[in-house]
């Protein structure tokens, strides 16, 4: 609670408002003069009435010391961030922080407001934001940007600096959508019919990829002890990335979730058993250089494949082909169309794609699921239609032993 001192004919009412980002206790100040008037019992009164006054209005914004937002972001970085989040989540973190500490980055964490948020965020939809396509950014950039300003408020509370976080009353616009593009049936047996052209390795990936739906980084992170060549069952366990700190590097599946595993036919099996002894000859043909990963795609000289490298070598062979090219995460999304398209259930589909929960998976692919609701729908209206142009059939011998009753009654 707050507490006071007198000072002449005033008071001055201090207020503890949490602590700094450097943990030490922060107080607000407020003097309050009563009217000259009053008796020494109403002043007291009085004072008691402010002292509760000014603690709420300390606390409903929680008025803290008067450090800026990107000080804090950086401690945020340094006590939280570097500690409890995956190296590429974090990497992703840095690099949203440029053009956030342009915009709010000097502002003190008790001036940040929702209005301040809410107009940076609605700049990222200007024209030439996105420097690439020379739009504004897409809804999920504009959600990564708000997410981390989000993220360091939190923090910011949970450090007892501030009371509440605008960021929950901040709105992401509409922003430009980006159509999410995947091969048709006919693009996908022709792509498999060029990709004969190709290296045994890139072969495999693509097919694999195909068949299972990985991720890119789990397909990297893949080791020949995964496969069980009797069963057909492959575990997905891990992931291989990359980052500019850490170079290639092994971790866990992105969620808990992605731990999973995943049936693949017999001629993926074959493919996969030609490529392994393909890797053990390449292996022999550079001896002593040959780094033993184990894992299935890999360097010249056996070390993990950077994560990079399917993505520029898919890029410049459907180039060369004269053939579309929509990324490798369209492979994934080719994958769940499949399982859609065959009226798998959405608990399977999930599970197949690594997904943590249901809503994910729907939230991503709700469109296609409503797209084979309605095909659904279609082939039932279809089949009834069907049974009504078909001419009503005469049962003769229900007839026939309708008029012998008759005669014989």
């Amino acid at each position: 609670m707050a507490s006071y001192e007198k000072r002449g004919n005033s008071y001055r009412i201090k207020s503890s408002c949490g602590y700094n980002s450097e943990g030490k206790q922060v107080f607000q100040r407020m003097t309050w003069t009563p009217d000259p008037n009053m008796t020494p019992k109403q002043i007291e009164k009085e004072l008691n009435r402010q002292c509760v006054l000014f603690d709420e209005a300390c606390k409903k914004g929680f008025v803290t010391s008067p450090v800026k937002f990107k000080d804090f972001a950086e401690q945020w970085f340094e006590d939280y961030a570097n500690l409890n989040l995956r190296s590429t989540t974090l990497a992703r973190e840095r690099q949203l922080t440029g053009r956030v500490y342009d915009a709010i980055g000097h502002i003190r964490l008790d001036k940040l407001n929702a209005r301040i948020i809410q107009k940076f965020i609605n700049s990222l939809t200007a024209e030439g934001t996105n420097q690439t396509t020379g739009k504004g950014l897409s809804k999920k950039t504009m959600t990564h940007y708000l997410s981390f300003i989000s993220k360091v408020l939190d923090y910011a509370i949970k450090m007892d600096m501030l009371g509440s976080n605008p960021c929950k009353k901040v709105t992401i616009p509409k922003g430009s959508v980006k159509e999410r593009v995947i091969y048709s049936v006919d693009e996908t047996e022709r792509f498999f019919k060029i990709m004969q052209e190709a290296p045994l390795k890139y072969r495999v990936f693509f097919t694999l990829v195909t068949y299972t739906g990985m991720r890119r980084g789990e397909m990297l992170g893949l080791e020949w002890h995964d496969i069980n060549f009797d069963t057909g069952i492959i575990h997905i366990q891990r992931t291989s990335n990359y980052t500019k700190a850490r170079g290639i590097y092994t971790d866990d599946t992105k969620t808990k979730g992605s731990n999973r595993f995943v049936k693949v036919p017999q001629d993926m099996l074959d493919m996969l058993s030609g490529f392994r002894k393909a890797q053990q000859i390449e292996s022999e043909n550079v001896g002593d250089k040959w780094h033993d990963s184990d894992r299935l795609f890999v360097k010249w000289d056996g070390r993990p494949m950077n994560p990079q490298t399917p993505y520029g070598w898919l890029k410049e062979f459907c180039e060369d082909h004269d053939f579309p090219f929509h990324g490798i995460h369209q492979f994934r999304h080719l994958y769940a169309s499949f399982l859609i398209g065959a009226g798998i259930d959405v608990a399977t589909v999930s599970g197949s794609l690594g997904h943590n929960n249901q809503v994910t998976t729907l939230s991503i692919y709700s469109h296609m699921f409503k797209e084979f609701q309605a095909k659904a729908c279609d082939a039932v209206v279809n089949a009834l239609n069907f049974n009504k142009n078909e001419p009503p059939k005469n049962d003769d011998k229900t007839s026939d032993d309708s008029n012998h009753n008759k005669q014989s009654a």
